[in-house]
């Protein structure tokens, strides 16, 4: 009799425990499936800063190529291209661009060019710089990141797209320096590859 009340005791316990388990997985997957959920909604709130809705009628996040072009784009790292279109014809690509060489880090970039190339604009996705200095290139902090709308390669010449430290035309901060060189320099060699891959970037996908 003993040994049968110890018998369910132990199975009573298993159920339990594998209910709780199962719970738990169940928790994190909806959990997880919601994180992904927002993110996913708050980059689109961004790409529509840079390309208003009103401007395309595509998906952005299935109409995307991923590209590797270290020499171009001065990062190892694959990107995204998310690519905006109208009645089927393009009308701007923004790029998840990387800042490798940042005071503290990578800084991950979104950066919108329109079909001709001139920029509809630049947002940080992410960084670790210092806050109080480095920060200055989120929006939240300063304006500065808006010094890039509008601007091609040819605006300004290739002397301009620097810091003024450097003999540029854009803003640097006061005691970080590296960071805004860090973004407009990737910002410029987004620029130049858009210029060299157009044609590419709005190819249509190989199946």
């Amino acid at each position: 009799m003993l040994i049968k009340k110890m018998l369910n005791a132990a199975a009573l316990l298993t159920f339990f425990a594998v209910l709780g388990g199962g719970l738990v997985a169940f928790s994190f997957q909806i959990t997880h499936k919601q994180i992904i959920a927002n993110e996913r909604a708050a980059l689109l709130r961004t790409l529509n800063v840079l390309i208003p809705r009103d401007q395309y009628d595509n998906d952005l996040f299935t109409d995307i190529r991923q590209i590797q072009n270290e020499a171009v784009l001065g990062t190892v790292e694959p990107i995204t291209i998310y690519r905006a279109r109208k009645n089927g014809q393009p009308v701007a690509a923004i790029l998840t661009q990387v800042a490798p060489d940042a005071y503290n880090g990578r800084i991950r970039l979104l950066v919108g060019i329109n079909y001709e190339g001139s920029l509809v604009g630049v947002r940080v996705l992410s960084h670790q710089e210092t806050p109080g200095l480095g920060d200055k290139i989120e929006m939240r902090r300063s304006n500065w990141i808006l010094s890039f709308n509008g601007r091609t390669l040819k605006n300004p010449d290739k002397a301009g797209w620097k810091v003024k430290r450097d003999g540029g035309i854009f803003d640097q901060f006061t005691g970080a320096t590296i960071t805004p060189r860090a973004v407009v320099k990737a910002v410029y060699k987004s620029l130049q590859f858009y210029q060299q891959y157009r044609d590419e970037v709005f190819a249509e996908n190989k199946k």
